[in-house]
């Protein structure tokens, strides 16, 4: 396969296929049991053989053992103790009792899993868990056809293996209602590639939850006797039962409203320093280095930042945020930003999860929810304002809040290729902007409760910036916009990209630089983190017309807190 190299001055065109390219193994999971149950009290599939057979030969090469019953007697307290997952391969109508169905639901939210196969979706609709548990109850099918599955998340170990489209044959299940605001989806139907959808643009047919203490998948694939002889059918079953037994982690929590940053296309990227990334299938993977492929279309403040990535063996890299515009400097993201780590291996303030060389991830949570190298991970970094939470694979494994003036949390994010030994890659980069402290429109109030003044009210590049008695005017009308103070269309800068008492701070057309970079800090002042200095009127004088410059921080100085929109 063929592929796109970033940073490395080469472009060369993508190639798409069923499957990725082959996963790294990894270490063999501690031995499990899981039980397979296939009674039917409606239409019976006559893949259940089949399928009970692929999951037998799942075991035996994947350290669980398999026992398959059609006695619903087996749904009692003591036998369910057993097995860390329980498969419903291919069920149909009430093949539960009350009783049964109690000890299942005891089962499910006391920690154990849960694994639907096809018609499981055709099953006890009339006992509310289920329905909570299966997602979604069939409504109805088409006949059997060949069909574009389109993969939605790449990093579940249910579903890692595939391409982002998967075309096969299958039996192609319409449901009563969409599961995504309980459920993460992995895969959906492309309708258009098929007759007899009813679902539209968003068909799941894969996805997975948590309930309680439990974890649940669920795919509607799996009709057809042959279905069970394909190996990324067989895989896919494969990561479910993985993952609701526990031995494979991943975010399973709904995802709405998430805004694509990388997904194939590296438009809006730019390359800081050596090295670069592969682009290979929807994957970036590092080589060389020490670099920075950062997104360079926005600066964000408050947000939600979620990135898929592996690691080979002992490999290094990590994900940035909060940095002003680089250039072709990757030490202005190390130095004014902060780096959360990938590494697994190192010290405690610098392994997965840790605030690099500030704050160590919690490392029990943090040991308990990282799949080993050759599997995928999510982070979700989440920001609001200087607070920094660290999720890896749904769990909390750090919260971290700014205090250095000369560091940020808001600004630009990117993703680090560390060296030339290292391997690290990366899929599904998205962002989910939130409102918080770190937006907002009106006017800047500073020393005798004036405001911010644009002086003239002119929008020419190197209009002087000054104090002045509150009018309401356009001059005064900032807006807010992560790390940025914006009016007239235009920036809040200093003059000359300097760091020097004094510097004169102008009005100046937006270019991501850092000196158009102020951080509110807790004490009211606006720092700008290039350098460390704050936004003062000068003089200490209140009257109209006064100057702002930049100034060293002053510990309570009248004339260097704001009050911001």
């Amino acid at each position: 396969m063929r592929s796109q190299l970033v940073g490395a001055g080469a472009v060369l065109a993508l190639a798409a296929g069923t499957l990725a390219t082959a996963m790294p193994a990894s270490a063999a999971d501690p031995p499990y049991d899981v039980l397979v149950f296939s009674k039917t009290a409606g239409f019976r599939h006559d893949s259940i053989p089949a399928g009970i057979q692929a999951i037998r030969d799942l075991g035996a090469a994947n350290s669980f053992t398999v026992t398959a019953t059609e006695d619903a007697a087996a749904f009692t307290t003591a036998n369910l103790a057993q097995y860390e997952t329980v498969v419903f391969l291919s069920t149909t109508g009430d093949v539960l009792n009350a009783t049964q169905q109690t000890a299942f639901e005891s089962y499910v939210r006391g920690g154990g899993g849960y694994v639907g196969i096809h018609s499981a979706a055709d099953t006890e609709y009339d006992w509310s868990f289920y329905g909570q548990l299966v997602g979604a109850y069939f409504s109805s099918h088409p006949a059997i056809q060949q069909v574009g599955v389109r993969t939605e998340n790449r990093a579940h170990p249910a579903t890692s293996h595939l391409a982002q489209v998967w075309t096969r044959t299958d039996e192609l299940y319409n449901y009563r209602t969409n599961p995504r605001s309980t459920a993460r989806v992995l895969s959906t139907l492309d309708e258009s590639t098929y007759s007899g959808g009813t679902m539209g643009a968003d068909h799941p047919i894969t996805w997975c939850k948590t309930l309680d203490g439990g974890r649940s998948f669920y795919t509607g694939l799996g009709h057809s006797q042959s279905s069970f002889s394909e190996a990324a059918l067989r895989t896919e079953i494969l990561g479910g039962i993985r993952y609701t037994a526990k031995r494979a982690d991943a975010d399973c929590r709904p995802e709405t409203g998430y805004t694509t940053l990388y997904n194939g296309s590296t438009t809006g990227w730019s390359q800081a320093g050596p090295g670069g990334f592969t682009n290979t299938d929807a994957t970036l993977t590092t080589f060389g280095g020490m670099g920075l492929l950062w997104y360079n279309a926005k600066q964000f403040g408050s947000y939600s930042l979620k990135a898929d990535f592996r690691v080979t063996g002992d490999s290094n890299s990590g994900v940035f945020v909060g940095f002003p515009n680089p250039g072709n400097d990757p030490n202005i993201a190390q130095n004014q930003g902060y780096e959360v780590q990938i590494d697994a291996t190192d010290a405690a303030d610098r392994t997965t999860g840790a605030i690099y060389g500030v704050r160590s991830a919690d490392i029990a949570a943090r040991d308990a929810a990282l799949n080993p190298p050759g599997e995928w991970n999510t982070f979700e970094l989440l920001v609001e304002g200087q607070r920094l939470r660290v999720y890896l694979n749904a769990t909390l494994i750090n919260d971290f809040t700014n205090t250095d003036p000369n560091r940020n949390l808001d600004g630009y994010v990117g993703i680090q290729n560390h060296g030339g030994t290292d391997a690290v890659s990366y899929r599904n980069l998205r962002i989910k902007e939130s409102g918080s402290p770190q937006t907002g429109v009106g006017p800047v109030k500073g020393l005798a409760s004036k405001c911010l003044d644009v002086r003239g009210g002119s929008s020419a590049n190197g209009t002087q910036i000054q104090l002045s008695s509150c009018s309401g005017g356009a001059g005064q009308t900032w807006t807010r916009s992560a790390s940025t103070l914006q009016a007239l269309g235009k920036c809040l800068d200093i003059s000359g990209n300097s760091t020097a008492n004094g510097a004169k701070v102008q009005l100046w057309t937006c270019n991501g630089g850092a000196n158009q970079t102020w951080t509110a800090q807790s004490d009211s002042t606006l720092r700008n983190p290039q350098s460390g200095k704050c936004l003062d009127v000068s003089g200490n004088n209140p009257a109209d017309g006064t100057v702002v410059h930049l100034w060293t921080c002053i510990a309570n100085a009248a004339n260097q807190k704001w009050i911001l929109p």
